[in-house]
């Protein structure tokens, strides 16, 4: 099967290619709202060079919001001119670490950071909010690793790892009937929105 898979979470992105299991491209690149287009090229590469993917996964955070959905804008855009199939892991699933039983941590903003468990490639516990001290106490209990992709200094044993799209295709395969095929960004917290104040002079209409 030829397989597409992106990932956008972290400020370093990637893209892989696989057919039958065959690795054919891996491409990483910056990923910050500077370097967004070696996205787009990487993503153009592959099509040229290999054609239409049946299957296309996707990292689904969290992280970058703006990165995440831009993959996910992808991926249903290329699902609308190929009819592939869409599958969405959570990036911290797919850390390009050497084990599958890790724990990691994120800034969440607001003074809040986010903590979850990765056991066996899989998602069982969190993502979880939790302020510094709490975050502190949980990780004095912790018997795995611990990984971050972005520095954190308040936590400074976390290593530094990021999600690969080439694990996402891994961990596809391994959890396959376990893969919640909806493409939604996992959210740290509800969305905040800010309801507009009305002009001076301006009635608003229903």
């Amino acid at each position: 099967m030829k397989t597409l898979a992106l990932e956008m979470s972290t400020a370093q992105g990637s893209i892989a290619w696989r057919e039958d299991g065959e690795a054919l491209f891996d491409g990483r690149f910056a990923a910050d709202r500077k370097h967004s287009g070696a996205f787009f090229e990487n993503v153009r590469q592959c099509l040229e060079r290999f054609d239409r993917p049946e299957k296309i996964i996707v990292g689904l955070g969290p992280g970058s919001y703006a990165g995440v959905r831009i993959a996910i804008a992808m991926a249903l855009g290329l699902r609308s001119a190929t009819k592939a199939r869409l599958t969405g892991i959570p990036s911290i699933c797919a850390l390009d670490v050497e084990t599958a039983d890790y724990c990691v941590i994120g800034d969440a903003r607001r003074q809040t950071f986010f903590f979850a468990r990765i056991e066996g490639g899989r998602l069982t516990q969190g993502p979880i909010l939790k302020m510094a001290a709490e975050l502190e106490a949980t990780m004095g209990e912790l018997t795995l690793p611990v990984y971050a992709s972005e520095p954190l200094p308040p936590f400074p044993v976390a290593t530094l790892a990021y999600p690969s799209a080439s694990r996402l295709v891994e961990i596809a395969g391994l959890h396959a009937d376990n893969i919640d095929g909806a493409l939604e960004p996992i959210y740290l917290r509800e969305p905040h929105i800010t309801v507009a104040k009305a002009t001076p002079g301006f009635a608003r209409t229903k």
